[in-house]
């Protein structure tokens, strides 16, 4: 594994919860580049919104990054789409260049000007990035291959600036990438030599009771709402 290397911040973006593309949806997902300081609070970055407060936002969710190394891999993939020329398309709170789910680790903290991250899970992309591209299945391309980025808790609020610097500060779990987890997770995994390990790491409630119930049930849960949207069985 890849120590997480110190890279600059090419965008910090926000969004605006506006009405989405299914009936009684909304959605920030479309985020904008900020010029200047801008201040990191517990719930993220200042004036960023979030459609779904039920899954999305909170202090498990209150920025989240995209690697934009991602960008030139999803132009092979479906062709050279407007969305996918600068950062947000993914709707991203950060963009940098460098780092990836290969390299960062659960736990990692990060300083951002005078503000503390700790990444505090993956991703697990939505029925909303399918609308957003108009790929059908798009949130599950994104799961299949691992691209999905992730999300930082506040430790200590700040501010900061695109073109700062995002140093890693502390690894207290260096074995344990996102891209490991995010595996054991999005493969529905059920082997319990393979779920235990992870119970001792500081899992947000709904991985841990996640792995607790495959542990305990030994079957896979149906992500077929959360992937395909509304009306999905």
């Amino acid at each position: 594994m890849s120590v997480a290397p110190t890279v600059i911040v090419e965008a910090l973006l926000t969004g605006k919860a506006r009405a989405y593309t299914r009936p009684g949806t909304s959605s920030a997902i479309d985020k904008r580049p900020l010029a200047g300081k801008v201040r990191i609070g517990e719930l993220g970055i200042e004036g960023d919104e979030q459609g779904d407060l039920r899954v999305h936002g909170g202090v498990d969710k209150a920025v989240h990054h995209y690697a934009f190394d991602h960008y030139a891999l999803w132009r092979d993939d479906l062709g050279a789409l407007a969305l996918l020329e600068s950062p947000g398309a993914f709707g991203e709170n950060i963009s940098t260049c460098g780092l990836t789910e290969a390299v960062v680790c659960l736990g990692d903290r990060f300083a951002l000007g005078d503000a503390l991250l700790e990444v505090s899970q993956g991703r697990q992309p939505c029925w909303k990035l399918n609308d957003r591209f108009g790929v059908a299945d798009m949130a599950r391309r994104v799961q299949a291959t691992g691209r999905t980025g992730w999300y930082y808790r506040v430790l200590r609020p700040g501010t900061a600036r695109t073109g700062d610097v995002l140093a890693l500060a502390e690894r207290p779990h260096p074995g344990w990438t996102l891209q490991r987890l995010g595996e054991l997770l999005s493969r529905r995994v059920l082997d319990p030599a393979q779920l235990e390990p992870a119970l001792a790491l500081p899992l947000v409630p709904s991985h841990r009771k996640l792995i607790e119930r495959r542990m305990e049930q030994g079957a896979v849960e149906d992500w077929s709402r959360r992937i395909d949207g509304p009306g999905a069985d």
